[in-house]
């Protein structure tokens, strides 16, 4: 029996709430950046590879550039949410549409139209926000500029998966994304580990959130969002993830007690408001009649 549309927009705000705790979680754990990163993604790699069979099948070596582009994305974004806020962390890896775009006429052969030059305006706008006003650095945001950038880098890795991932849908292959996605996941770990080592004193605190950001917050997550996308538009989903970057910070302020700036919090509005009118126009546009 195929899954009923309510379930299918259940499981995927299933996954935006889980995909939103990873901020929260990362600054809870007592260790470095490099660390969280490594070992989140190393047991990230083996929940996917376990209980998604999609991750398990379509590997190719297409999907080696891809899944380093997301390994990227992934170590990046731990780094930024250890120095930086989460909300700036995710407001800017938010601005990863903007690239797509400008990326789009010479990795995909999309041309950008004009249509398209206001959203550009407007994540430019946002994002310029963030530069304006001073961060001071606290507990949970101890480096804000290096953070900063590291997040705005995220950013741009996040768009090359993105366009990796649509590259890899055009090449017929079901599975591929998935697989790129776990491959992601154990090219983190191994990347990340030489400057996550040694490892000292580790305690059951620390092993429990590991175990969370891996097995929760990234593979049960992509379960749900893989079973969820069957019964439910690309527009419906994209506005639905949304929730992440909206209820990533919510979650930092209530464990941790960490208040973003007014003007980051500005300019993450500006960028999620564009994206969500941006998806809704293309989706506008690429139905028939």
């Amino acid at each position: 029996m195929s899954p009923s549309p309510v379930r299918s927009r259940l499981l995927i705000v299933a996954a935006a709430a889980l995909f939103s705790t990873g901020g929260a979680a990362i600054k809870a754990a007592a260790l470095s950046g490099w660390q969280v990163a490594s070992f989140r993604s190393g047991v990230a790699a083996l929940a996917l590879l376990a209980v998604l069979p999609q991750a398990r099948r379509g590997w190719s070596w297409r999907v080696v550039p891809v899944g380093t582009a997301y390994a990227a994305t992934l170590i990046l974004f731990c780094l930024a949410n250890r120095m930086t806020t989460a909300a700036n962390a995710i407001f800017l890896q938010a601005t990863a549409p903007l690239y797509v775009l400008l990326l789009g006429p010479w990795l995909l052969r999309e041309p950008i139209r004009r249509s398209d030059v206001i959203y550009i305006l407007a994540i430019a706008a946002g994002m310029s926000l963030f530069t304006l006003g001073t961060e001071k650095a606290t507990i949970t945001a101890p480096h804000p500029h290096t953070g900063n950038l590291c997040a705005a880098a995220s950013g741009f890795t996040y768009a090359l998966t993105l366009a990796g991932l649509r590259w890899l849908s055009r090449r017929k292959s079901e599975n591929a994304g998935m697989a790129a996605v776990a491959a992601g996941n154990v090219i983190a770990c191994l990347a990340a580990l030489p400057l996550a080592l040694p490892v000292g004193a580790v305690g059951g605190a620390n092993v429990a959130v590991i175990l969370y950001l891996g097995i929760f917050q990234i593979g049960l997550a992509y379960w749900c969002l893989t079973g969820g996308m069957r019964r439910v538009t690309a527009f419906e989903a994209t506005s639905v993830l949304l929730l992440e970057p909206a209820l990533n910070p919510v979650w930092v302020w209530m464990i941790h007690g960490e208040r973003p700036g007014t003007w980051p919090l500005a300019g993450g509005a500006v960028i999620l408001s564009a994206t969500l009118v941006n998806t809704w126009r293309q989706t506008r546009s690429a139905e028939p009649g």
